[in-house]
């Protein structure tokens, strides 16, 4: 598996705005220490952070995960050629323990975007996000607990949720070694 250079992407759109950390970080709500270390490849972004920074770009999400020329109407992509997105870090430094894999990364102009959610610890801390868009989530493998708002759900092999991504939520490790989620987010 190989990994995407987002930083680089992040860094390029800043500087072709002339924008400073401090601009984007005021138009985003993250610091500008953050910002710099995503742009470094030093912190991978969650998924709802890299949503706040596609849209005050004006970018769609996949804009990051895009690789080749063109546009096709149909894309394969094999197991052993899935791109991991991030490994993911919270803002204090901490591991959530979890990974996401692009499983469509050469198509442009997506409407959506597929990965592989692999949990593999429980996070320490339970901070909530939200973004724009909508997401649907199918448990492949393992326990998992979602929280939406305030109520908590547990998850099991087969189980599936679709709700929409403006509702504060985190997916967790319930129990058990891992836990594999195909994860669909739109804009």
């Amino acid at each position: 598996m190989m990994e995407f250079n987002i930083g680089q992407k992040i860094k390029g759109l800043r500087k072709m705005r002339k924008l400073t950390l401090q601009d984007v970080a005021n138009e985003t709500g993250f610091s500008p220490a953050l910002i710099s270390q995503i742009e470094n490849n030093n912190v991978s972004p969650p998924i709802a952070t890299l949503s706040k920074i596609a849209r005050f770009f004006d970018v769609k999400m996949s804009y990051f995960f895009e690789e080749g020329e063109g546009n096709t109407r149909y894309e394969i992509v094999r197991r052993d050629e899935r791109r991991v997105v991030s490994r993911v870090i919270s803002k204090d430094g901490t591991r959530h323990g979890y990974t996401y894999e692009a499983l469509s990364f050469r198509k442009k102009n997506k409407k959506m975007e597929p990965f592989l959610l692999t949990v593999t610890e429980r996070a320490k801390e339970e901070t909530l996000y939200n973004h724009e868009g909508e997401e649907f989530l199918l448990i492949l493998k393992g326990t998992a607990e979602i929280i939406l708002d305030d109520e908590r759900f547990t998850l099991t092999e087969g189980d599936a949720v679709y709700f929409d991504s403006t509702v504060k939520h985190r997916l967790l490790l319930k129990e058990g070694a891992t836990v594999e989620v195909l994860a669909i987010v739109t804009r």
